[in-house]
């Protein structure tokens, strides 16, 4: 088989042709400016290349965070029919240390959910915030993002669901000082409030196929252009515990 690269140069140089005698007629039309000086490009210089590489992480925040939801039922695998006040109710009850006594951090959440309803925060004071439906795994099926209000303090709770096998699984859970959230393709974004004034937190959590569940991708501090907040709380603001995690470890 004769080698293509003849009959692409002779292309190559019938389009050059072209080009010139198109210029030519045009006058200086569509020619090439310069754009100035660009800055050096800089390779990436590796700092202690004899220290040992760590095998395992200092720190468990539960990346892949997955559990299933015990006493809550998915009516024909509609997510869109599972009660979200009932699902706030079940995680109160599987930490009783954080929400039940004078003592626990997050009593007033417990005590203001006798003002829920099955819809959710139609009433105030109830803690548990509207409820919205995306396909955030990608297979065609709407998953459910809940938040609720962790009282008396200021944090908020947010947490993904879908379903598999019939059962509610939590995919994604999060507690912090939260300005915005939002769903962008298949992530959640939370914004927080910096104690460096004009910055705020970026977390985003994406879908990953292979651990089906959401994991943070990104963590980064952004400017808000001259905003200012509080002092981001420290001691509190952590990933839900999960039990049934598959994977752990950053």
């Amino acid at each position: 088989m004769p080698h293509p690269r003849p009959t692409r140069t002779a292309l190559a140089l019938a389009a050059v042709a072209l080009l010139a005698s198109a210029t030519s007629a045009c006058g200086d039309a569509g020619g090439l400016k310069g754009a100035g000086a660009t800055p050096t490009a800089v390779s990436p210089e590796k700092l202690w290349p004899d220290l040992p590489a760590a095998s395992s992480p200092a720190f468990d925040i539960d990346e892949v965070n997955i559990q299933v939801v015990k006493g809550v039922t998915v009516p024909g695998d509609d997510i869109r029919r599972v009660d979200p006040v009932e699902v706030v109710r079940r995680e109160i009850a599987a930490h009783p240390d954080d929400y039940d006594g004078s003592e626990a951090p997050y009593r007033e959440t417990s005590r203001r959910m006798a003002a829920c309803d099955e819809s959710g925060a139609a009433r105030r004071p109830c803690p548990v915030l509207r409820s919205y439906y995306r396909d955030l795994t990608g297979d065609g099926r709407d998953e459910l993002a809940l938040g609720f209000r962790q009282l008396p303090g200021e944090l908020t709770a947010v947490r993904v669901y879908t379903v598999e096998k019939h059962r509610l699984v939590q995919v994604m859970g999060w507690e912090d000082a939260v300005s915005a959230v939002e769903l962008a393709g298949r992530s959640v974004i939370i914004r927080s409030p910096s104690e460096v004034a004009g910055y705020e937190y970026r977390l985003q959590w994406t879908w990953d196929a292979d651990q089906k569940a959401m994991l943070l991708t990104h963590d980064e501090m952004v400017r808000t252009g001259g905003r200012t907040h509080p002092p981001r709380p420290t001691s509190t603001a952590s990933p839900t515990p999960a039990p049934s995690s598959s994977a752990s470890g950053r």
